[in-house]
């Protein structure tokens, strides 16, 4: 009755019980790819006047930005390198990184110049955005990124309130950002 689950009302039903119980209006979807700038989650919201499950992946601008210049790296490296299919690091039995071949060093270099040639000529700004993806596997797609420093529990609660009450304001302000400089003690 339901192919896709996250408009199933009982499964809609259970997921604000645990919601209800955790005293939170969202649940973390676990996966090693959440971080301080990227979280995956899942809040019971509208769709056309209806209950339904939101799939949603909030990050930073920062690593939205940063997504968008690797992208763009990629890109030139690609027309640049005809071989080019993206640069895989694999694993040794030890599970240490094994070497890259010659080409893929030269062609991580070229990336990191571009990269660094991006950034410091602003080619690449970007600004806060929500996508919504109704072709989704489970319950509705939601795509966001906002201007923050990192995400957390009061970032999402307020980002789950407010697009709920639809008083989400997105700053349509473009950005451009700066790869940090890890600090290296000698």
């Amino acid at each position: 009755m339901y192919p896709n689950q996250g408009f199933n009302p009982e499964v809609i039903e259970n997921l604000k019980k645990e919601l209800a119980s955790s005293r939170k209006s969202y649940k973390i979807v676990e996966s090693e790819d959440n971080s301080d700038e990227f979280v995956n989650f899942y809040f019971v919201g509208m769709y056309e006047g209806r209950e339904v499950i939101y799939d949603a992946a909030l990050y930073t601008l920062r690593l939205h930005h940063s997504s968008e210049v690797y992208d763009m790296a990629e890109h030139l490296a690609a027309k640049k390198f005809p071989n080019f299919k993206g640069i895989k690091y694999e694993e040794d039995e030890n599970g240490n990184l094994k070497p890259l071949t010659s080409e893929e060093e030269e062609i991580g270099w070229f990336m990191t110049e571009i990269i660094m040639e991006i950034e410091e000529e602003e080619s690449v700004k970007v600004q806060e955005f929500v996508d919504i993806d109704t072709n989704h596997d489970y319950g509705i797609g939601l795509d966001a990124a906002i201007n923050v420093e990192e995400i957390n529990d009061k970032v999402i609660s307020k980002f789950v309130k407010e697009f709920n009450e639809d008083t989400l304001v997105l700053d349509d302000t473009l950005y451009t950002f700066q790869s940090e400089e890890e600090d290296v003690d000698d």
